[in-house]
């Protein structure tokens, strides 16, 4: 009989999710690697760039790799010849390691949990609890693998209840442009087949803490059912041409991981779960003799890559633009912002919906600004503020109009594309949309010279803030003239990929 300390298991869970927020799994760094060295589409390979970086620099710095830190995924699989010397559940024990290692004072992570999620949506504070999954197994250990999701990836899942008949890949193949670039490729898929519709969900969740191993399986050869399909959708995937961030290229995903489970003759439940460029995840095992032993990775094992800003760059000071000057700006462009921004995101964009239904004038002055939709992390030491990574754009779209009509912003800073009505809008006032890379949080924030908070302090990460930046690296997805790259990379790189392939 193995006996757990209730301290070990706890301990265990803390250092673990300090270790996953900044350090990328090593097979997922060396994946995207190969995919830097592949790519051919140079926006796409900028970005997967920036996002390699941002991880050696997290791994350095000890500071999270992306700024949205997740929600807590841990599977536990205990052994029955295990015992629990604790007062405390298996869930109690995983809340409140998960409660110590966000409310670090080192390294303090974002808290981005909520209760009454129909209702007041009112944050936790400690971003617990997180999602556990119990298994008992045969043994005298306890398996643990945890994960921190955030909730670009985690919005983009899809589900299905196909027909018996119906072909799995191709209905992922349908799927994963629907998803957008919200998810931040590249990435992983995690599917789940079989079971009931919450057994395949839980199955691709657990998928994607397996190791990125797809080209391993391609020098092997395909044997199983799963295995033969991980290569379908694999090919079709990249065959899209979505590429990283959206922007157009060969790499979409990094790998696909299926689970399995008998099910129902007249049923064939189907759910994708993406995994992003932040992908976050460690398994460990405790046998009785203490806490878990999580060996940090070496600097060395990190590619050394180099991202430098190109020829046709451009510099601005966005405190002296004018909306005939963003209006010369072409899609594709890559952009260096300086100068003095605001930030938002949903709640606060809602709260200012609210006030100027009551009657009541904006919180601050919007006209010829641009906003950065952004919840960064709290700030230690001498930082200005802690990584501040872009949130997904889509979000905002129902705000567009409000934004860009009433407030008059010249621009909004975000990641991942934005959907038609938006472009019309961004068209129709001469705006434009400027794309930061998902992924590289740590790397933009050393662009951050400064920041105060201007409105809703409240909110906390939520709260809108002035940003004091200096050339801090963006692209021009939708321009002036509603000319969208999220669209026209994607065509582009899925008609080369085509030629390619003949």
């Amino acid at each position: 009989m193995t006996i757990i300390k209730k301290a070990d298991f706890i301990d265990s869970i803390e250092e673990a999710l300090q270790y996953i927020s900044y350090y990328h799994p090593l097979d997922f760094v060396k994946a995207l690697e190969k995919a830097y060295n592949a790519e051919q589409s140079q926006a796409a390979k900028d970005a997967i760039a920036q996002i390699l970086i941002n991880s050696r620099m997290a791994a350095e710095g000890k500071r999270p790799i992306c700024q949205d830190t997740g929600i807590v995924t841990c599977f536990v699989k205990i052994g029955m010849n295990v015992q629990w010397d604790s007062d405390m559940t298996v869930q109690e024990m995983v809340d409140e390691g998960t409660r110590r290692a966000y409310t670090s004072t080192t390294n303090p992570l974002r808290l981005s949990v909520v209760a009454d999620p129909a209702g007041t949506r009112k944050n936790t504070k400690t971003n617990a609890p997180a999602v556990v999954h119990i298994d008992m197994v045969p043994g005298d250990k306890v398996d643990v693998m945890i994960a921190a999701k955030g909730g670009g990836s985690e919005n983009k899942t899809k589900m299905v209840m196909l027909n018996p008949s119906d072909d799995v890949a191709a209905w992922v193949e349908k799927m994963v442009p629907v998803m957008g670039a919200g998810w931040c490729p590249p990435g992983m898929l995690g599917i789940g087949i079989g079971g009931t519709a919450e057994k395949a969900a839980v199955m691709a969740k657990e998928a994607l803490m397996d190791p990125v191993d797809i080209h391993e399986l391609m020098e092997k050869g395909a044997e199983t059912t799963e295995e033969k399909l991980r290569l379908d959708i694999f090919k079709r995937v990249n065959d899209l041409g979505i590429g990283a961030q959206g922007l157009g290229g060969l790499t979409t995903i990094l790998d696909v991981k299926i689970k399995t489970a008998p099910t129902h003759a007249a049923s064939k439940p189907v759910c994708i779960i993406p995994n992003c460029a932040a992908t976050r995840h460690v398994h460990f095992h405790l046998d009785g003799t203490g806490p878990a032993d999580l060996t940090p990775p070496k600097l060395e094992d990190w590619p050394e890559v180099t991202w430098e800003v190109g020829e046709n760059v451009r510099r601005v000071n966005v405190n002296d633009l004018k909306k005939a000057d963003v209006s010369e700006w072409k899609a594709g462009e890559t952009v260096l912002l300086s100068g003095k921004i605001l930030t938002g995101r949903d709640a606060a964009h809602k709260r200012i919906q609210d006030m100027l239904a009551r009657g009541e004038d904006f919180p601050v002055d919007f006209k010829d600004r641009f906003i950065y939709y952004v919840g960064p992390v709290d700030a230690v030491g001498d930082e200005v503020v802690g990584p501040a990574g872009p949130t997904t754009s889509t979000r905002m779209d129902k705000f567009s109009d409000m934004m860009l009509e009433q407030a008059g912003l010249m621009g909004m800073i975000g990641k991942a594309d934005r959907g038609e009505a938006t472009v019309a809008c961004i068209k129709k006032n001469k705006a434009v949309y400027l794309m930061a890379v998902g992924g590289a949080a740590y790397l933009v924030a050393k662009a951050i010279k400064a920041a105060r908070t201007v409105a809703f302090a409240d909110l906390g990460m939520e709260a809108i803030y002035e940003f004091d930046v200096v050339d801090m690296p963006v692209t021009v997805a939708v321009d002036s003239e509603g000319n969208n790259l999220h669209k026209t990379g994607p065509e582009i790189w899925k008609l080369k990929i085509a030629e390619m392939n003949k």
